[in-house]
């Protein structure tokens, strides 16, 4: 009887080890990823809650800024679901997703390094050639005149996305934090595209007043 008791647990033993290698074999980043390939979310989502706080250390330590890194986590993810066909088995799944955070953190700090050249260009009055201002001068008036015309033809002539940013900030004033819950963005982003659309108005009426017949 104890005999046949022993063989039975001995019978039993491998069979929950290799349960135990079946579920860890099923639930590995390799299997996840094969499974969310062929469109399972619920996959990508287990990877995703697996992860995460490893991207959002990597993207934290980068930027130092929790709003940042909480946007890198969530592009990081955007652009692995996105980009799934591309991932090669043969590299770790966290070393091609830190690739990626990487590569956004990069971005990012390229983007920041701009906008606060841009900020600070605004603030010395890079941009005060744009204000119209009342005078004695008739002269003054005069290309006073041509300039404001020049804003309101070059202003219409904008992309609508540049157009919407200048609409926003300049003619409403609405605050950053307005701007960017209306786009879906951090306030970084937002200001970045107003100044990128304030940039493009300057080269339009510039290029307006230059060419003289178009007022």
């Amino acid at each position: 009887m104890i005999a046949r008791h022993a063989l039975r647990l001995n019978l039993q033993a491998p069979t929950t080890n290799a349960l135990a290698d079946s579920t860890e074999a099923r639930d590995s980043d390799e299997a996840l990823v094969a499974r969310a390939r062929g469109g399972d979310f619920d996959a990508f989502e287990l990877l995703f809650e697996r992860h995460r706080g490893l991207v959002f250390r990597f993207a934290y330590q980068s930027s130092g800024r929790r709003d940042d890194a909480e946007d890198v986590v969530q592009e990081v993810f955007t652009r692995a679901y996105q980009n799934l066909h591309r991932y090669r088995d043969e590299a770790k799944f966290t070393t091609w997703l830190l690739r990626i955070a990487m590569n956004l953190s990069t971005d990012r700090a390229r983007m920041s390094q701009r906008r606060a050249s841009l900020e600070a260009q605004e603030a010395a009055g890079a941009l005060a050639w744009m204000t119209v201002g009342d005078t004695d001068d008739p002269v003054e008036n005069l290309e006073s005149e041509r300039r404001s015309k020049a804003l309101r033809q070059a202003i219409g002539a904008l992309p609508d996305h540049h157009r919407n940013m200048i609409v926003m900030r300049d003619i409403e004033e609405w605050d950053y934090k307005d701007i960017a819950s209306t786009l879906n963005c951090t306030v970084g982003g937002a200001k970045l595209r107003v100044l990128r659309a304030r940039r493009a108005l300057r080269d339009k009426v510039l290029a307006m007043m230059q060419e003289g017949g178009a007022l």
